[in-house]
């Protein structure tokens, strides 16, 4: 097998320079999943995509009349095992679900990949161009299309009577914020609530701070925006 031929090296470099440049924009943004990674993504599902259009090539042994080449299966191989690798870097955070813009960008990675191993390079630049142009246009277009702020109040309270669902809405309310579910979490001495509260501002939030100040059984608050 020639080593240096087109068929081969050009799906290999185009598979690693997509990976690449989608990387590049990752790392930039402090994702889990950031250059190295989506190199080897890409490369791997290339690399695979190129075993499997040439696969009469390695089945020397094997007579011609039997071989059945189907792209398609490794394909589907390929994306399913992408899914578990795209699961791993989902995670919740209190009310926030961090990390599916990362395992997005991780399947489309994939997908260039065997577009270049079946070598539809036109296709598979345009999709890495466009891939890349969406992930840096998010930034811009967030900030300007109208949305719901969010943040999430967690409030930690001494154990005992006072230590109520109920009193931890008191003390929001009073700083007219309205809290979604609450979940709660007793520990051996403090209670700990949570809730998303919409539109919470920095004024608000520096209130509610100042006005829990002086509370005796206020042992804790954290104030989390949610990530975009």
């Amino acid at each position: 097998m020639n080593w240096l031929d087109p068929d081969i090296l050009l799906p290999i470099l185009g598979a690693v320079l997509a990976g690449a440049v989608i990387g590049i924009e990752r790392e930039y943004r402090s994702s889990p999943a950031g250059f190295r990674t989506h190199i080897l993504v890409s490369l791997s599902s290339g690399l695979l995509m190129l075993a499997a259009v040439h696969q009469i090539r390695w089945l020397t042994d094997t007579p011609v009349e039997i071989i059945r080449i189907d792209p398609v299966r490794m394909a589907h191989g390929i994306l399913t095992g992408i899914g578990f690798l795209g699961a791993g870097v989902i995670f919740r955070e209190g009310f926030n679900i961090r990390g599916l813009t990362t395992a997005a960008s991780l399947w489309i990675t994939a997908s260039l990949g065997i577009l270049f191993g079946v070598g539809f390079y036109g296709l598979a630049v345009i999709g890495t161009v466009a891939t890349v142009a969406v992930l840096a246009a998010v930034r811009f277009t967030e900030a300007r299309l109208p949305q719901k702020a969010f943040v999430d109040v967690t409030l930690r309270l001494r154990r005992g009577p006072e230590a109520t669902i109920a009193r931890y809405r008191r003390l929001l309310a009073a700083q007219g914020l309205r809290a979604g579910p609450v979940s709660l979490c007793l520990e051996p001495d403090t209670a700990v609530f949570n809730a998303s509260v919409k539109g919470l501002s920095e004024a608000q939030a520096e209130a509610l701070a100042g006005g829990l100040s002086g509370d005796p059984d206020v042992l804790g608050l954290e104030i989390l925006p949610h990530e975009r």
